[in-house]
């Protein structure tokens, strides 16, 4: 029984050194986003998104996920400081997009406007 309690325990801090950890990890994060590369679109992850950098040079008829003034900048999966030409996206860990960009997985920001 005193196995399964320290078990428990050990879980139960490891959790929260965990959360605790996760915000502290988003701010070094935001810090290094101007040392992140640009994301390539040849990138294996890049392809599978559909991500372009100018959402400008999508063809509606080959994308139909794609809806004019669809952009980088007004997802919701984009982070970073606002009116930097490239910016950390949740999707791409580790690199940054375009703010012009656009990708099949774009979802409006809440009280954004296409466009």
């Amino acid at each position: 029984m005193s196995d399964s309690r320290f078990d428990r325990r050990t879980l139960l801090k490891t959790a929260v050194a965990s959360l605790v950890a996760l915000p502290c990890a988003s701010l070094v994060r935001r810090a290094e986003a101007d040392e992140l590369p640009h994301l390539s679109e040849q990138d294996s992850l890049a392809v599978a998104m559909g991500y372009v950098h100018d959402a400008h040079k999508v063809d509606p008829n080959k994308t139909p996920q794609y809806k004019p003034g669809s952009f980088c900048h007004n997802c919701v999966q984009l982070t970073g400081k606002e009116g930097d030409t490239w910016r950390p996206c949740n999707l791409f860990p580790g690199k940054t997009v375009n703010k012009d960009g656009w990708c099949k997985v774009w979802v409006i920001k809440p009280g954004a406007k296409p466009g």
